[in-house]
């Protein structure tokens, strides 16, 4: 009996890591076993870079806060420590956003902690 090959599913399989693979440069983009490469290499950056972006986010805001905070005349750590202890809910995204585009609401934020 003769072997039956699903030509239907590994038609689509190889058509799928292709598609992800548009754009890619040279062979990348046209040969499957190549493209297989790149795109399950582009995978794990897309994965571990979706967490890195929360630490980058974060460490920029807390950059703006300290930066802003200095010029009210403390720094990031103790006016972190007053909004905690003052039991002022706001988080660093917000608080930076504040810093960075309505410094006089997070000067009054400031002087209220102070």
């Amino acid at each position: 009996m003769p072997r039956s090959v699903n030509h239907v599913a590994s038609r689509k399989r190889r058509k799928k890591i292709l598609k992800l693979a548009r754009g890619y440069w040279g062979a990348r983009s046209k040969v499957y076993t190549v493209a297989k490469n790149a795109v399950e290499k582009g995978l794990q950056y897309a994965y571990r870079d979706r967490r890195n972006k929360k630490r980058a986010f974060r460490r920029l805001w807390i950059t703006r806060i300290n930066a802003a905070a200095r010029l009210n005349g403390t720094t990031y750590s103790r006016l972190m420590h007053q909004l905690s202890k003052k039991e002022i809910d706001l988080n660093r995204k917000v608080l930076a956003d504040m810093a960075m585009n309505h410094p006089e609401t997070f000067t009054a934020i400031v002087n209220q902690v102070k």
